[in-house]
């Protein structure tokens, strides 16, 4: 169990350390190319959700963000003793959660800098909590499809 919150803590550090780079040796807006077309270093601020969506609505991040967090510890707590997958997937939501909280609580923004095109398609900019909250969200969704196959499997055998 504790190994899942050492995988949150690794996620909330590699995320405030490279958002501190970004910070501290880049201009918002200035690009850095790492694969041209296809992956840039881009200085971007956030002051909501993806996409830019509740923008500015901090208060109600910060009410959301601690529920999500409670939640995400219970389930830990209650359910990733019985699934490896589950746990693993738990901790990287936590991970994410808690790192973009950490933005929002001290710099009232939330710093971004992965910036990947698809063909002419700029997707959202990004960082390291929001790519382990979707790892962490696919996860869940593989670790609940095996447990319903394996219930599903082991009722028809009984």
């Amino acid at each position: 169990m504790v190994w899942y919150y050492m995988i949150a803590v690794v996620v909330v550090i590699i995320d405030q350390i490279t958002k501190w780079i970004v910070v501290q040796t880049m201009e918002i807006g200035e690009q850095i190319p790492i694969i041209e077309p296809f992956l840039y270093l881009t200085s971007h601020r956030n002051t909501g959700a993806a996409w830019g969506i509740l923008e500015g609505r901090m208060m109600f991040f910060y009410i959301i963000t601690t529920i999500v967090i409670i939640g995400i510890v219970y389930y830990m707590q209650t359910y990733a003793k019985n699934s490896k997958l589950l746990g693993v997937s738990l901790a990287l939501l936590l991970g994410g959660a808690i790192g973009n909280f950490i933005d929002r609580l001290f710099r009232k923004e939330v710093v971004d800098f992965v910036d990947t095109y698809i063909g002419s398609y700029n997707y959202p900019i990004f960082n390291v909590a929001d790519a382990a909250l979707v790892v962490g969200v696919a996860l869940v969704f593989i670790a609940t499809l095996m447990d319903e196959r394996k219930v599903r499997k082991e009722a028809k055998y009984k």
